[in-house]
C-alpha cells in the first residue's frame, strides 16, 4: 500500500506543478492587457486620434482574436501543447512593444490586429492546458486560473498607472514590461503539461465553424461577457451621467467591479466543488440579475456601486466554467474551446458599441436593462454546463490511467 501511495503521489507531482505553471501563464497574459490598457491615452495623444478613431483602432484586437483563434488547435497539434503555448505567449508578450511605435492610425489598426491574434491564440492554448490539468486533478481549477488572469491584469494596470503618473514614455515602459513578461512567460511554460497528439490523429482544420456544443455553451458565455464588458466600459459613465457622481467615485466603481470579479474567481473553485457548475451559475445569474435591477433603479451612487458589485460577483465564474465545459464537450477540446472563446470575444466586441447605440436611441438606464435581461439568461442557460456522466461533482473527469492516455506528459 505504501508503494502504491508513493507511486500515485509521484504521478500527480508534475500535474500539480503544471497547475502552478499554467496559473502563472494566466497571470502573465493578464499583465500584458493591464499594462497596455493604461497607456492607451498616451497612444491617443501621440497620434492625435479622435474618440471615434481610437474606438475604431480598439476594435481590431477583438477582430484579430476572433479570426486567429481557430488556428490555435492546429498549432498545438503540430508542435505539441507546451511548445505551442511557449511560442504563442512569447509573441503576445513581445508584441506589447509595438502599439506605441505605430506612426499613424492605419499602422495602429494593423498592429492591434496582430496584437489581438496573438492574444486570442495564446488564450485558447492556455485554456486548453488548464482544462487538461483540471481533468487530471479531478477537481475544478478553471475559476482560480481566470482569477489569476484578473490578478495579472490588476498588477499590470498598477504598474502602468505608476508609469503614467511618472509621465514615463510609453515606448520605454511597454518595452520593459514586454521584456520582463516574455521571460516570466517562458519560465512558466517550461513546467506546463507537454501534451502531444497521437500519430494517427488527424490535425484539426485551419478554420472551421464551432461545433454545436460550443455554440450552446458559448451563448451562456456571451451573456456573461456582455455584462462584464458593459460594466467595465460604462459603469463609470453611468455613475457620472445618470447619478451625478464625482469623477473619483465613478472611477472607484470600475475598480471595485474589477476587484469583485478577481476575488470571486479566486474562491470560485471551492464554490463549484461544493455546489457544482449548474447551481453555481444559476445562483450567480440571480445575483447578477439583482445587481442589474439595483443599478437601473438606484437613486444614488452607493446603491449603483453595490449593484455593479453584485453583477461582477454573479458573472465571475461563468466564463471559466464555459471553457471547462467546452473542453469536455467532444473529441476535439481545442476546437470547442476556440469556438467558445470566439463567441465570448465577439460579445466583448459587441457590448460597448451596443450599449452606446441603445443609450443614444433611448437612455443609458435602458442599456443596463439589457444587461439585466442577459444576466437573467444565465439562470435559464446554466443547464448546458451540467456535469456529464463519468465525471465528478466539479465537472472534471477522473484522473486518467497513464498507460491508456493518448497524450504524453514530460
Amino acid at each position: 500500500m505504501g508503494r502504491l501511495k508513493e507511486s500515485g503521489a509521484s504521478e500527480m507531482r508534475p500535474v500539480r506543478r503544471a497547475r502552478i505553471a499554467v496559473a502563472a501563464v494566466f497571470a502573465v497574459h493578464g499583465a500584458v492587457t493591464g499594462n497596455f490598457a493604461t497607456r492607451i491615452p498616451w497612444v491617443q495623444e501621440r497620434l492625435d486620434l479622435s474618440a471615434g478613431q481610437l474606438g475604431l483602432a480598439l476594435a481590431f484586437p477583438a477582430i484579430g482574436a476572433s479570426v486567429a483563434m481557430p488556428l490555435a488547435g492546429r498549432i498545438s497539434h503540430r508542435f505539441g501543447a507546451r511548445a505551442a503555448l511557449r511560442g504563442l505567449l512569447a509573441l503576445w508578450t513581445a508584441w506589447l512593444v509595438m502599439p506605441p511605435l505605430a506612426p499613424g492610425l492605419v499602422w495602429l489598426c494593423g498592429v492591434l490586429l496582430v496584437f489581438g491574434a496573438t492574444a486570442g491564440m495564446s488564450d485558447v492554448a492556455m485554456n486548453a492546458l488548464g482544462v487538461e490539468v483540471e481533468n487530471r486533478l479531478g477537481r475544478s481549477i478553471m475559476s482560480g486560473l481566470h482569477g489569476m488572469w484578473s490578478v495579472g491584469a490588476l498588477t499590470g494596470s498598477a504598474a502602468g498607472t505608476v508609469a503614467a503618473h511618472a509621465e514615463a514614455d510609453a515606448r520605454l515602459h511597454l518595452a520593459i514590461a514586454a521584456g520582463v513578461l516574455t521571460v516570466l512567460g517562458a519560465v512558466a511554460c517550461h513546467w506546463v503539461l507537454d501534451l502531444r497528439s497521437a500519430p494517427e490523429e488527424h490535425p484539426p482544420p485551419r478554420f472551421a465553424l464551432p461545433p454545436r456544443s460550443a455554440l450552446i455553451i458559448g451563448a451562456v458565455g456571451f451573456c456573461a461577457v456582455f455584462a462584464e464588458g458593459a460594466s467595465l466600459d460604462w459603469s463609470a459613465v453611468y455613475l457620472r451621467d445618470v447619478l451625478d457622481a464625482s469623477p473619483g467615485v465613478a472611477a472607484a466603481c470600475t475598480t471595485a467591479f474589477s476587484c469583485t470579479m478577481a476575488g470571486a474567481r479566486l474562491v470560485g473553485d471551492a464554490v463549484v466543488g461544493r455546489f457544482g457548475p449548474v447551481r453555481t451559475v444559476r445562483t450567480g445569474g440571480v445575483l447578477a440579475t439583482a445587481g442589474g435591477l439595483l443599478v437601473v433603479t438606484a437613486s444614488g451612487p452607493v446603491l449603483a456601486i453595490v449593484g455593479f458589485g453584485l453583477i461582477g460577483l454573479g458573472i465571475a465564474v461563468v466564463v471559466p466554467l464555459a471553457f471547462a465545459a467546452a473542453g469536455r464537450s467532444g473529441p476535439a477540446p481545442s476546437q470547442a474551446i476556440a469556438g467558445v472563446a470566439t463567441i465570448t470575444y465577439t460579445s466583448g466586441l459587441v457590448a460597448p458599441a451596443a450599449m452606446g447605440s441603445i443609450a443614444d436611441l433611448t437612455s443609458l438606464t435602458i442599456s443596463f436593462c439589457l444587461v439585466t435581461a442577459l444576466a437573467l439568461g444565465l439562470v435559464a442557460g446554466a443547464g448546458v454546463l451540467r456535469t456529464p456522466a463519468g465525471t465528478d461533482a466539479t465537472g472534471s473527469a477522473p484522473h486518467p490511467d497513464p498507460s491508456t492516455s493518448r497524450t504524453t506528459l514530460s
